[in-house]
């Protein structure tokens, strides 16, 4: 028998124990062991009861992804789970942490389960572009009835013991916190009242109850505008809804079926490519593991608006105490405001109790002076984009903070070593670029400096792990990695529209390849005036910026959803886009006096101009060392901009794509349209002259 799996009795309970770590995944080694381990307590004729239960700091988290990629080995996973069900002894499993995926489907599979009030269960495998593949959307559904099954299964979301139980998932939740002696005492309670073996697929109550109902088509509806574009989510309410229509066993032949749909769909790999790649990105190349990393147990955030109230969130989200310094009190009162509203909207939602409101809110601190930053770790810098205005604010920061205190701006195109040279510590000095709304998007751009000291780079993608964020580190250029790509996007977008688009129709392009919204509906949300600041920013700063008629509606204050109007128009209450008649005529007006000619532009070259110019201008970032791998630029784009993780980011769709095909484009527009945008980037080809693709740098 395997030696991470081993048998034991206490009692009259034979205890089958898991013991793989760092998650006790089910690897080949597991599974062979949990049928050895099986067999042996089966033929304990002292074990009246078996209790599956595993070491170390959680239940069965799921599958091995060290195998994934690979031929499973027998036993596979439904055919170990069945074997488990058919168990002859009561079998109770034992979950702590979290039994997720295959560990969920094991769970079920067993004839009773206990839980400590800690632990979470789920089926991400949606995530992963899957659906449970042993027994998951078969087993699930008859604890839960339909509607709960679709909406766990659908999402991928972890649900907690105690909900767990009211659903019927889970017999027992117990408030302690020894696994074991939770199990044992449940066990010993199922062997003293000679309770039966109960199979989860033989209960009918749940399914006789839902059979027939149009709950499988209204949630695909709901799922068109939720899920537009993916699988396997779909494909997920097809396995369930045949748990309901089809005999147990075909159910499961069902379930198999479109597994494999769901393994054979390119979305699979790009979903699995988004799952390591985000991963992946906290080894930052060239920074050891041992590298220090300092305490941040205070922050000081300078400006209460929308985003250092947002930064400033996520701090006491932790139980780190946050001061944000405001220039004026109606500021200030204005922000620490809006904080408490949407604290109270998560609570009104019951994603929070009122004493976690009013938790976090004590968290944080309203103040009018530097001075109060003179003791805190962290500072984050969170004003709008000038250059002038940052530089003032960190020398003041130099003078005020105390050694070892990292100063951080929260620029989103500013030159970091520019902000650091107003200070006497360079090396302390960083970016670090949160996305709106701050305290909901998951990425975090890092930004170091030439300066930056490896301790305050391994300091800031430690925090960002520490708040829950995404944290890539990039290099210091205009726009760094994010920004820069979605620029080039944003002027492509401008000139398609120039030429004879509408702002809908390339919007639309956009959407159809899975963002949740378009160049022009994004600027809307941003607000008109970021983008035009930006512009005049650079303007001042002697470069030469084209003119463009989002100028003309931020001068006339189209700003976007914030002021009703912008490049479309809101009605109120709604964020929902309708093209304005209004704008149509400006875009009118400004080809006229630009003396541009109106055409018409195919969806086609909409997008392959607004992303081959992505895709050209990361290979430059690549070439320039701002960004260290490509995947580094995916989840940049996945979890700042909304690129859809099935595509696995842009430089992974590229390859799918095809090099040669993007740079042969590329080629063609720097022929037709010119500009350094459409310059083709040596790495583009050398990577199709060597036959090889970002993946494989």
């Amino acid at each position: 028998m395997s030696e991470v799996v081993t048998y034991s009795r206490e009692g009259n309970i034979g205890v089958i124990t898991v013991n793989y770590p760092p998650v006790n995944a089910l690897s080949h080694a597991v599974r062979s062991g949990l049928i050895a381990a099986l067999e042996q307590g089966q033929e304990d004729s002292e074990a009246k009861v078996l209790l599956l239960v595993c070491e170390g700091r959680t239940f069965i988290a799921g599958a091995d992804i060290r195998e994934f990629g690979k031929p499973m080995q027998k036993p596979g996973l439904a055919e170990l789970v069945e074997t488990y069900e058919n168990s002859e002894k009561p079998l109770v499993a034992a979950i702590h942490g979290t039994a997720l995926g295959g560990g969920l489907e094991m769970a079920l599979g067993c004839h009773y389960r206990v839980a400590l009030n800690s632990a979470k269960i789920g089926l991400p495998e949606v995530k992963l572009g899957l659906l449970p593949g042993a027994g998951g959307t078969q087993r699930l559904p008859r604890l839960t009835g339909a509607q709960k099954a679709l909406e766990i299964i659908t999402s991928g979301e972890f649900v907690g013991a105690k909900d767990a139980l009211a659903l019927g998932i889970l017999d027992v939740v117990d408030d302690g916190e020894d696994v074991k002696a939770a199990g044992l005492a449940y066990a010993q309670q199922i062997a003293d009242e000679g309770k039966p073996v109960r199979r989860v697929r033989d209960l009918k109550d749940k399914i006789a109850a839902d059979k027939g109902s149009d709950v499988f088509d209204q949630f695909r509806a709901v799922l068109q505008k939720k899920a537009r574009g993916q699988f396997s989510p779909f494909k997920c309410v097809d396995a369930i809804e045949a748990a309901f229509d089809l005999p147990f066993a075909e159910g499961m032949k069902r379930e198999r079926e479109l597994f494999t749909e769901c393994m054979d769909s390119p979305q699979r790999a790009g979903q699995i490519h988004s799952f390591f790649a985000e991963r992946e990105v906290s080894k930052v190349k060239g920074l050891s593991k041992d590298t220090p990393v300092r305490d941040v147990n205070s922050v000081g955030i300078i400006g209460a608006g929308t985003m250092g109230g947002g930064i400033a969130m996520n701090f006491a989200n932790v139980g780190i105490p946050v001061i944000i310094v405001e220039m004026k009190q109606e500021a200030l009162d204005k922000g620490l405001g809006i904080i408490r509203k949407n604290y109270e909207n998560s609570a009104k939602k019951g994603r929070l109790t009122q004493q976690q409101v009013e938790d976090r809110i004590a968290l944080i601190t309203g103040s009018l002076s530097y001075d109060d930053f003179k003791s805190v770790d962290l500072v984050i810098e969170a004003v709008f984009e000038n250059m002038a205005v940052k530089k003032e604010i960190f020398a003041k920061l130099d003078a005020i903070c105390k050694p070892g205190t990292i100063l951080a701006s929260n620029t989103s195109t500013l030159d970091v070593d520019e902000i650091a040279s107003a200070t006497r510590r360079p090396e302390d000095v960083v970016g670090m670029h949160f996305f709106s709304p701050a305290n909901v998007m998951k990425l975090l751009e890092n930004v170091r400096g030439s300066k930056t000291s490896d301790e305050v780079k391994a300091t800031v993608m430690a925090v960002a792990k520490k708040i829950k964020k995404v944290g890539v580190l990039v290099g210091n250029c205009h726009g760094f990695v994010g920004n820069r790509m979605l620029h080039r996007r944003g002027a492509e977008a401008m000139t398609l529209v120039n030429e004879g688009a509408t702002p809908q129709q390339v919007d639309k392009v956009l959407t159809d390849l899975g963002y949740p919204m378009g160049q022009f509906a994004m600027s809307d949300l941003a607000g008109i005036d970021v983008g035009y600041r930006i512009r005049e920013e650079r303007r001042n700063a002697g470069e030469q910026v084209a003119p463009s008629w989002m100028d003309k509606l931020a001068e006339q204050n189209r700003l976007g959803q914030k002021t009703m109007a912008g490049v479309y128009k809101y009605e109120e209450g709604s964020r929902n886009p309708v093209p304005d008649p209004e704008v149509e005529r400006i875009i009118e007006d400004f080809r006229k006096e630009q003396d541009i000619g109106s055409r018409e532009i195919t969806d086609q070259e909409i997008l392959e101009r607004c992303m081959y110019v992505m895709v050209n201008e990361a290979a430059k970032i690549l070439e320039e060392g701002i960004a260290d791998r490509a995947l580094d630029i995916d989840v940049v784009w996945i979890y700042g901009y909304g690129f859809p993780a099935y595509r696995g980011g842009p430089m992974f769709w590229a390859d799918q794509v095809g090099l040669d095909v993007i740079l042969a484009a590329v080629e063609k527009y720097h022929g037709d349209v010119g500009g350094e945008q459409w310059k083709p980037a040596d790495l583009l080809k050398q990577l199709v002259a060597d036959g090889k693709k970002f993946g494989d740098l």
